[in-house]
């Protein structure tokens, strides 16, 4: 299997994972009101088919001689299953991000679930190992904590901003009209995509600890045979999970599976290429961190540019999708201190390692 072999090689498939796991979700942003429950069903397809290329060119190539299928030979059932684990978990967060960003948008949906992952991710990481320096974690898990806080403060502004004209109508001593009954049910669902983020944030800093402990072990697995394991885990629960998401949806009407084939080229193709720029995201960042010798980039840039893939994705749905377009100055000034605050306890996190434990 091809690893990389230097410290420039270790760095530049992280760039790319960071890349990857920042813009994938533009996707589904122009997919338009094609349903995420839908949408999600190309988007796992796109991970398992590219988690398959991987796995049988890069993962079977090499000067080493050790492909994918030795690996699979010696793994071991405890490590297959947790990695398997690791792509259920996974997904079931995804899911529900992917749900809150068709409700508030990427520039909320990624701040609030990520952020809080990361959050998870750091305390779960120091109960379990606890190296690195406790002030500069704590600092850093309440910078991210208070940008999370402000940034729903934000999106509930802007969502009561954008609704404020037609309320005063719907008070006027006449019947409703539909664009106010429209109005009035958005408003109400900001906070459904905030909550959606939360939970999904909390799961989401679960599942790359199970990846750790797929790899421990005499028959622990390595990055390409985790990838091909945990797609499939992501393909298999997607089936699964869409059966509750599509009777009970997040928002509109219930959907057959039939509806499936009545999207248009366009929103299939959207939702493979979602999950192909996903995997490669994943499986850049997974080589990446088995690197050893002199291609080790160590933890503090590892974790400062998988986490910086957050920024990317609030980047591209402020700038592109104009996702706080006409947002009064309080909520400019609360998105700007909210990406502020989250740089800075980006970087607290980052460095923490580099000090040892205390």
């Amino acid at each position: 299997m091809i690893l990389p072999g230097s410290y420039l090689s270790s760095l530049l498939l992280l760039i790319l994972s960071m890349l990857c796991w920042g813009s994938w979700a533009n996707t589904f942003k122009a997919a338009g009101k094609w349903r995420f429950e839908l949408f999600y069903f190309d988007y796992a397809i796109g991970v398992f088919v590219a988690s398959i290329i991987c796995a049988f060119t890069f993962g079977t190539l090499g000067t080493d001689g050790f492909s994918v299928m030795d690996d699979l030979s010696l793994a071991g059932k405890k490590q297959e299953l947790l990695a398997f684990v690791a792509g259920m978990v996974f997904n079931l967060a995804n899911m529900l991000i992917v749900g809150a960003i068709s409700i508030a948008g990427m520039a909320v949906a990624f701040p609030v679930g990520i952020g809080l992952a990361l959050v998870v991710g750091v305390v779960l990481s120091y109960v379990t190992h606890p190296v690195g320096n406790i002030l500069l974690l704590g600092a850093g898990c309440l910078a991210v904590l208070v940008a999370i806080v402000l940034d729903s403060l934000a999106w509930r502004q802007y969502a009561a901003h954008r609704t404020a004209p037609v309320a005063a109508e719907a008070a006027a001593p006449r019947e409703p009209s539909r664009t106010v009954a429209r109005a009035k049910k958005k408003a109400s669902s900001s906070g459904k995509g905030v909550l959606l983020s939360i939970v999904g944030g909390v799961l989401m800093g679960l599942f790359y600890p199970i990846v750790e402990l797929s790899k421990q072990g005499e028959n622990g697995l390595g990055p390409y045979t985790i990838g091909l394991i945990f797609a499939a885990g992501v393909l298999l629960s997607t089936f699964i999970y869409n059966l509750f998401f599509m009777n009970l949806p997040i928002q509109g009407e219930p959907l057959e599976f039939t509806e499936y084939f009545r999207g248009k080229g366009k929103h299939h193709l959207l939702g493979l290429v979602g999950g192909v720029l996903w995997f490669i995201g994943a499986i850049t960042n997974f080589v990446a961190a088995r690197a050893e010798g002199p291609a080790l980039v160590g933890p503090a840039v590892s974790y400062a540019m998988g986490q910086g893939a957050t920024l990317i994705t609030v980047l591209w749905g402020l700038i592109v999708w104009k996702e706080f377009a006409g947002a009064q100055s309080s909520v400019r000034t609360l998105v700007a201190a909210m990406l502020a605050l989250f740089v800075i306890g980006l970087a607290a996190v980052s460095v923490a390692p580099l000090y040892g434990a205390h």
